[in-house]
């Protein structure tokens, strides 16, 4: 096999192979994506579960290097770090909860009040650009608030099958999540003892050369992804902060509302800020037009700032991706996996050019040196 590597033809063998390989996954993208999806799906409490711990456990991690230092010994340190990091968990949910949802309720109630004041604003504005509302199909949904509050009324009994279902299918979600956080608890319990299960599974199937890579490349992708979650959630802290000054500042409703879906769509990247511009544009052009302007105005700016300012100070070098494999990787992770590949977009890049740099270039260039010193010998 070793000479057969040095032959003129092996490489091409092995491209024509792998193009063979990627023309079959390619013509069979779509029900390779619905099994995958499938076979998933029976996993997903686990795969949530992991993920949950996962972000709890560099939480947990914080507090035993820094506050519980001086606990001398380590299991005690790690089994304090854990539950303090859970409860700092819950707290903010709590804390997130009690502050949105009176707000929200306070939204819909304006909202609610303000009906005929929305639909007069949007009958002057079609007036005034010669459209009809029965010709555009909308006059039910812009009347006044009784013929609004009917049509509501009228959509919902007649998709009451589909408004159960998908109740059902949020409640098995909520259910799920909980199983899912109740099995996070477990892992990180048990975290001490997976880990050395899984170095000792690693020392079994590789020597000592391929168990230090191996360990090597999930140390750095651990760093990765570390860096990525803290600085991203941090930024998007940042970024909500700021929006509610702006709005409050200028008199706006919808304050912790609007900064929230701001400050959640900002976790999402490249198109998440555009979503949140726009959501938060729309609650608020139904108050006042020069209301959604000039938060548009101010949101542009903002991603300026946190796109050549906030950003590369919280992430530094540490990733180190161009922009342009971002944007493919968003694009491709979004339509390979959803919302979950767009989240995961940037870390998982950073992750295949880490890959890419120390191990798989430094093996073609040592192979094009030996390949060059055989002909050389010859």
């Amino acid at each position: 096999m070793k000479r057969l590597k040095y032959k003129p033809w092996f490489n091409y063998a092995v491209a024509l192979c792998i193009a063979v390989v990627l023309y079959v996954v390619l013509t069979h993208i779509p029900g390779l994506r619905a099994g995958i999806r499938k076979f998933l799906g029976y996993f997903k409490p686990v795969i949530l579960g992991c993920v949950i711990a996962y972000v709890i456990n560099s939480l947990s991690n914080l507090y035993e290097r820094s506050v519980f230092r001086w606990i001398k010994k380590e299991v005690p340190r790690e089994a304090v770090s854990i539950v303090l990091a859970f409860i700092t968990i819950l707290l903010l949910l709590v804390l997130l909860t009690l502050l949105l949802v009176p707000q929200l309720i306070d939204s819909v109630r304006l909202f609610v009040s303000n009906l005929d004041g929305y639909a007069a604003s949007v009958n002057a504005l079609l007036d005034r650009l010669g459209i009809s509302a029965s010709a555009l199909g909308i006059d039910g949904v812009i009347g006044s608030s009784e013929s609004i509050i009917q049509t509501v009324t009228d959509y919902i009994r007649n998709n009451l099958n589909a408004i159960l279902t998908k109740s059902v299918s949020a409640g098995r979600n909520l259910v799920m999540f909980l199983i899912a956080f109740m099995l996070s608890i477990y892992l990180l319990a048990a975290k001490r003892r997976l880990r050395e299960g899984g170095k000792r599974l690693l020392r079994a199937l590789t020597n000592e050369d391929g168990y230090a890579k191996t360990r090597r490349f999930f140390v750095r992708s651990h760093a990765i992804l570390n860096r990525y979650i803290a600085f991203n959630l941090l930024d998007s802290l940042i970024i909500g902060v700021i929006n509610a000054l702006f709005m409050t500042a200028l008199g706006m409703p919808y304050v912790g509302l609007v900064s929230f879906v701001v400050a959640l769509t900002n976790l999402i990247p490249t198109f998440g800020p555009i979503v949140g511009a726009g959501v938060g544009a729309f609650i608020l052009v139904l108050v006042k037009p020069w209301y959604a302007l000039a938060f548009l105005l101010f949101a542009i700016v903002l991603q300026g700032v946190d796109g050549y300012l906030i950003k590369p100070k919280l992430f530094g070098e540490s990733l180190g991706v161009s922009g342009l494999w971002i944007l493919i990787g968003v694009i491709v992770g979004g339509r390979m996996f959803g919302i979950t590949g767009i989240l995961l977009a940037i870390p998982g890049v950073a992750i295949l050019d880490m890959l890419y740099k120390d191990y798989l270039l430094p093996k073609l260039e040592e192979r094009k040196r030996r390949a060059e010193l055989s002909e050389a010998m010859e």
